[in-house]
């Protein structure tokens, strides 16, 4: 099987999405103490479960760690991981976040790129990366790419929405591939297969955006994250006020002293359409006042569990560490069928690397 590691791991959407895609988890890395117990409970059950080192990974040895995981004669396929992207926020206004320490952890995740030595690598990143503040960044990971021999592919924006997932959330991807891994056959990135109305009249095998309906369906009796915020009287009253499947902070009523100079985020307290992909999940996901996220017609909040499923966790995928703690993780993980589509993807150049590293050990053996 197809070893695959996931650094920056939260509470295990990339790795979930690599289990899915066939992958055996090998090891996962990740700081955040809620985030790790949701890791272990839900992806570290059984015998060949991944190791869970929780720390500063700055502070880590690759080397070390590599040993500690992998036997004599093993590898790393696949390495994943999401660096936190609250430095690349486009959130930051003017130049904050260009020297926002944890920027610096795209170069920490490099570290494990050349211990690990995986036939592919895979990144994830909000597409603030991109703006030109944050380029002497992000040309040291390019350059340190080059040097480590992997062919790193130009950073890739993609849509969850464009592939399947009943959301808007574009996200940066950049691939590597370790030199001497063919490419042949690889289109990177894949070809989008859902579109919006205009975008099918050019290509008819699109399918139509995926609406976030099924989000709001019944959750078990016994589902511990099918909570949502509890919320004063004024406030349930502005959510009666807001149109259904839609609406806005204007259409609620809702008038603070703040809205008198500046009349922007009118998404804040808006319902979310469920006929449309829902707005991006972000880490304030539970929180009306943070965007567009309150329930399509109750008078209150989405709960954790929608949540999960507009990123398309199962309804069996827990979240520890209370309310808000999952709404954070819920928020920063990748969507698991996004990923599982994108390592699908790229497992046949995988396998490929995989046999030819057989083959050429045989040939040493041999000699």
């Amino acid at each position: 099987m197809l070893n695959c590691a996931d650094l920056f791991a939260g509470a295990g959407g990339f790795s979930l999405a690599a289990k899915l895609a066939g992958f055996r988890l090998r090891l996962a890395i990740e700081n955040n103490r809620s985030a790790i117990a949701t890791y272990r409970r839900n992806l570290c059950c059984g015998e060949d479960g991944p190791s869970v080192f929780d720390g500063d990974i700055s502070k880590m040895s690759p080397d070390v760690i590599f040993d500690e995981i992998f036997a004599a004669g093993e590898t790393c396929d696949l390495l994943l991981g999401g660096p936190p992207c609250q430095g690349f926020s486009t959130h930051r206004i003017n130049n904050a976040g260009v020297a926002d320490h944890r920027n610096d952890l795209i170069h920490t995740y490099f570290e494990f790129v050349r211990s690990f030595k995986p036939a592919v690598f895979l990144m994830e990143n909000v597409p603030g990366m991109l703006w030109p503040r944050h380029a002497e960044a992000l040309n040291r990971f390019y350059l340190e790419g080059a040097k480590a021999g992997y062919e790193v592919y130009e950073p890739v924006v993609a849509d969850a929405r464009d592939y399947g997932v009943p959301q808007r959330r574009k996200r940066v991807f950049i691939l590597g591939l370790r030199k001497g891994v063919s490419a042949e056959g690889l289109e990177w990135p894949p070809r989008p297969t859902y579109g919006s109305e205009v975008a099918r009249r050019t290509d008819p095998d699109l399918l139509p955006w995926r609406s976030c309906a099924h989000a709001f369906a019944p959750a078990p009796l016994d589902d511990i994250n099918d909570v949502h915020m509890k919320h004063g009287q004024e406030l349930i009253e502005a959510f009666r006020n807001t149109p259904a499947n839609g609406g806005s902070r204007k259409a609620s009523g809702r008038l603070l002293e703040c809205h008198k100079d500046h009349d922007g985020h009118n998404d804040v307290y808006g319902r979310i359409d469920p006929a449309q992909p829902a707005p991006t999940m972000t880490t304030a996901c539970i929180n009306p006042s943070k965007g567009r996220f309150v329930h399509p017609q109750l008078h209150h909040g989405i709960t954790v569990r929608q949540a999960a499923r507009i990123q398309t966790f199962p309804d069996d995928y827990v979240f520890m560490g209370g309310l808000m703690a999952a709404g954070q993780q819920v928020g920063n993980a990748v969507p698991v069928e996004f990923g599982r589509l994108l390592i699908q993807h790229l497992r046949p150049t995988i396998e490929r690397a995989r046999a030819g590293a057989i083959a050429t050990s045989d040939l040493s053996r041999a000699a």
